[in-house]
């Protein structure tokens, strides 16, 4: 059975928040109302401390998207790949990805970010399985601003993966065990516990003094300045 190697997306592999960013990319364009800056930053803010509940968080940036199929934000979504996310994968991000795949591991992308978003950085950087936030849609197929299911953040985000591995007949407990998980974020400090080798990439202030205290080796693969939103 091949080991796992697990990524998290946001400010680990990619430099930045892709939700923060959809929404100030959305913003640039004249998509949201303007009073929703403050709230996407006070958002960040509470992520980065740890201190966003996780419903709060995902709801949040749920509701930006309700109202529309995925069909109707294609032209949005595919602005900000190309405009905003591209330039934020840095060559590191895609070295470490491909060292894990050159070893024949089993590679995994798990994000609390809504799969409509994340599914860009899983194509560019060649991920084949990705654990995502999913969205509502009703029957029209547009999407409502309610989440489908749990968020896949802080202990939602081991559980889903638990159930991943499950519905794929593997050992949860084996095949964590074996597992490299990398993440920035004191948030996913449950999954960063549960793996056997886990790995701190540019870490917030909390997840650093958690590395340091464990002695998890820390990573340094992003190299700002980044350009300003389009």
């Amino acid at each position: 059975m091949a080991r796992l190697a697990l990524f998290d997306l946001d400010n680990t592999l990619l430099c930045g928040d892709s939700e923060v960013l959809w929404v100030q990319y959305l913003l640039a364009h004249g998509a949201l109302a303007p009073w929703l800056a403050e709230r996407n930053a006070e958002m960040a803010r509470q992520y980065d401390a740890g201190l966003v509940q996780p419903l709060a968080f995902c709801a949040f940036y749920a509701a930006t998207l309700a109202g529309r199929s995925p069909a109707q934000w294609a032209p949005l979504l595919h602005g900000f790949a190309q405009d905003v996310l591209q330039a934020r994968l840095p060559a590191a991000a895609h070295a470490l990805v491909q060292q894990h795949r050159a070893a024949g591991d089993l590679l995994v992308l798990t994000t609390a970010t809504s799969r409509i978003l994340a599914q860009a950085s899983a194509r560019a950087l060649g991920f084949e399985h990705l654990i995502a936030t999913e969205l509502e849609q009703g029957a029209d197929g547009r999407f409502t601003g309610r989440l489908a299911g749990a968020p896949n953040m802080r202990e939602g985000k081991l559980q889903r993966l638990r159930a991943w591995l499950a519905a794929r007949g593997q050992d949860a407990d084996a095949a964590l065990a074996g597992a490299t998980f990398y993440s920035d974020s004191i948030n996913d400090l449950p999954l960063l516990l549960a793996a056997g080798a886990p790995v701190a990439v540019d870490p917030d202030a909390r997840l650093a003094q958690e590395a340091a205290a464990r002695r998890w080796p820390v990573l340094r693969l992003h190299s700002p300045p980044f350009p300003p939103i389009p």
